[in-house]
């Protein structure tokens, strides 16, 4: 008997934190009694300035001198959907010094834990699971990507709803690309007192971001043979 494993369509707590890591433009250090807001992290995300290690490995000789320390990032959509805020990420550890955005001495952490909050609930991450993947392909073109979409091919969004499966039920006011990543495409469908997320699956995951194109363009072509148009604007 041949047993075929499920295809994958979504990312994983540990990639979803990964890519947000990466694609940091902003974060909110706590430590030492100090809320520090950094901003404009040069396009290499938090871990261009900060590196997580096992509490085994390196750190400060002596115990005492480590600083606890919280970074806080939140996950923004590009998009101008109902309620933006797509999931926060807090990671808890030690520093070998208070941190300060010009010392080397604070750019060196040591894990605690990793925490993601968003729609499908809170979950954990463990240091393992964060080294064993990276950060989306698409994370730091996520952005353009939608935004162009809205912007210059707005049109093309209803015609995703032929592919939605289920078909969602009548009173879709509005549409709109919530996010994009390796696995897929993700629409909120916006009702006149709620709103929910649908998933539209890639055939395979984006390995680079040269595909992504191809992909979506793939299902856009899927949603044009589809035999029924949407009539949820009608």
């Amino acid at each position: 008997m041949r047993f075929h494993s499920a295809r994958v369509t979504r990312p994983t707590p540990a990639e979803r934190v990964q890519s947000i890591l990466y694609a940091a433009q902003s974060m909110t250090v706590v430590s030492d009694g100090n809320h520090t807001e950094v901003h404009r992290l040069d396009g290499a995300g938090a871990m261009g300035r900060l590196h997580l290690h096992a509490p085994a490995e390196g750190g400060p000789a002596e115990p005492g001198a480590r600083v606890p320390v919280r970074l806080e990032f939140t996950d923004i959509a590009p998009t101008a959907v109902r309620d933006r805020l797509r999931a926060r990420v807090t990671l808890t550890g030690l520093l070998a010094a208070p941190y300060s955005d010009e010392s080397s001495r604070s750019a060196c952490m040591e894990f605690g834990q990793a925490v993601i909050e968003d729609g499908g609930g809170r979950r954990f991450v463990t240091l393992d699971e964060l080294q064993a993947v990276g950060p989306d392909p698409m994370a730091t073109s996520e952005a353009g990507m939608l935004t162009h979409l809205v912007d210059s091919h707005e049109e093309l969004v209803p015609l995703l709803l032929r592919i939605v499966r289920p078909q969602p039920v009548r009173g879709v006011i509005r549409a709109v690309p919530l996010a994009v990543d390796r696995y897929g495409v993700t629409l909120r469908l916006e009702y006149p007192t709620t709103h929910r997320d649908v998933r539209l699956p890639f055939a395979t995951p984006v390995d680079d971001i040269e595909q992504a194109g191809p992909r979506i363009r793939a299902l856009l072509a899927t949603a044009r043979r589809a035999s029924h148009p949407s009539r949820l604007f009608a």
